[in-house]
Formats: C-alpha cells, structure tokens, sequence
C-alpha cells in the first residue's frame, strides 16, 4: 500500500499529466484517469515510472454514474489513502449559438463541469474528513467568471464548478479538507486539449503567442503543488493564473468575434 495518492480525473498530456509528474516527484503514488487514449494514458504512467515515480492508469467515463465512485473505493482500498485529489475535466464544445446547443450537449457541459466534481466531492472527502486532512483541487477556466456569446453550455458549467467549490469550502475547510478553485485564465500548451482544437495552426498560434505567451503546464503543476502544501492557517481557495502578456479576464474584450485565447 502507498503512503499517499495524488489522484487525477481528467489526466491528459497537459496539466493532468504534469500535475502528475509533479506529485510523484515529491512522493505520491498517482493515479491517473482520462476517458480515452489507452495508449496516451500508458505513456504517462511509463513516464512517471521512468523517472521513479509510482504510477498507475485507468480508463474512465466520468458522465457515467457510479464510475467515480467505484474509483475512489478502489483506490482507497487497494492502493492508498487519497491526500489529493484533481478534477481536471473539461467541458468545452466549442462556440454554439442557443438555437445550435441541443439539450444533451448543453446537459454533457454540466455533467463533466459541474456535476462529475460534486460526486469527486462527495466520495472523496469523507476519508479526507476521517483522518482530518485532504486537498481537492479543481481546476476551472475563464468561463467560470464571464460568459461570452456561443458559451452557454461551458458557462454554465464553470460557474456552477466555481460556486460548488465555495459551497464545499464552506463545508468541509473546517473538517480540514482545502478545497482549491484554479481559474486558468488563458491558453494552455497542451497537444491533446489545445493541440487538437487548432489541430495544424497549434504551433503557428504559440508562435504568435510568443515566448512565454502561452500556459506551460510543468509551471502550472508546481501552483499546483504549492496549493496541495499550503499550511492551514493560510490557505488559498481561488487563484488564478495566466501567462505575462495577457490582459485579465475582468478588463478583456468580451467580444467573441475577436480571439484572445481564452478558454
């Protein structure tokens, strides 16, 4: 048995995975998770390994009931305590009018949003509470703290992910458990989420971006880390981050025809 897990929902190549990295660097057996992509999950794993981490992959569908749940007792019972735990899930379908969002799309967005982190929430803390300490991180985007056109369903859903953090932190930081909501307020180098959205501009856009423009996800995990190791008595329940040369989310343009590289 571990000593200690960093559990991953949503362990893509890019902030899932080097969060990953990050924890088992500093001791953690991490458990990753991600929908798809076997052969990308065991890479992962391998490369965790390679560098003498401990590590291992599942494949999950988090929209599915039970299946987070069944995670979280597996993972408790065969391999060790969960201490950390992200939910890095996405719930982008791309820019949709309101007449072009079908309802079980519109349905999908909340469901990996928002309602996948409140069963993370709900199956993980009470062991956390248990032995008096924990950390949920949760990752967001800037959709949590302003809607533009065409974003109905992602809006929706992160602002529902940021207002269920502050509900739990309500709850659960006097229990001990340190609930994180990270607004990622900008574009993130990562080749399976990004990469493949702009699919053969990707470089061409971090070229324009230019150096340190865009979201290095290694950088990213060691905020990450930082949150998982913040003493009680000063403890950061939201943060947000973005690379030097973009303009806050609160003084942006809100005008969806023009792209500033936010998520």
């Amino acid at each position: 048995m571990a000593d200690k897990v960093f559990l991953v929902i949503g362990a893509g190549a890019g902030i899932g995975g080097h969060a990953a990295d990050r924890f088992a660097q500093g001791g953690y057996h991490t458990v990753l998770a991600r929908r798809s992509d076997e052969g990308g999950l065991q890479q992962l794993v391998d490369r965790i390994e390679h560098a003498g981490g401990a590590a291992s992959g599942t494949l999950l569908n988090a929209a599915e009931d039970g299946t987070i749940e069944t995670l979280i007792e597996r993972v408790e019972r065969d391999i060790g305590p969960i201490e950390c735990a992200l939910y890095n899930l996405g719930a982008q379908i791309g820019n949709r009018g309101l007449a072009d969002t079908p309802h079980r799309t519109f349905e999908l967005g909340w469901r990996l949003g928002c309602f996948g982190l409140f069963r993370l929430a709900q199956a993980v803390t009470p062991h956390m509470i248990e032995r008096g300490h924990g950390t949920l991180l949760v990752t967001s985007a800037t959709a949590a703290v302003r809607g533009n056109a065409g974003q109905h369903s992602h809006a929706a859903a992160m602002g529902g992910r940021r207002m269920l953090c502050q509900t739990l932190n309500a709850e659960l930081a006097p229990k001990g458990v340190h609930v994180a909501h990270i607004v990622v307020d900008g574009s993130v180098d990562a080749p399976d989420t990004l990469g493949k959205l702009l699919g053969d501009e990707f470089e061409a856009y971090k070229s324009a971006k230019g150096e340190d423009g865009v979201v290095d996800p290694g950088a990213l995990a060691e905020t990450y880390w930082h949150l998982a190791h913040q003493p009680r008595n000063c403890w950061t329940h939201e943060i947000d981050v973005r690379p030097f040369t973009d303009v806050p989310w609160w003084n942006d343009n809100p005008n969806p025809q023009i792209d500033t590289g936010k998520r």
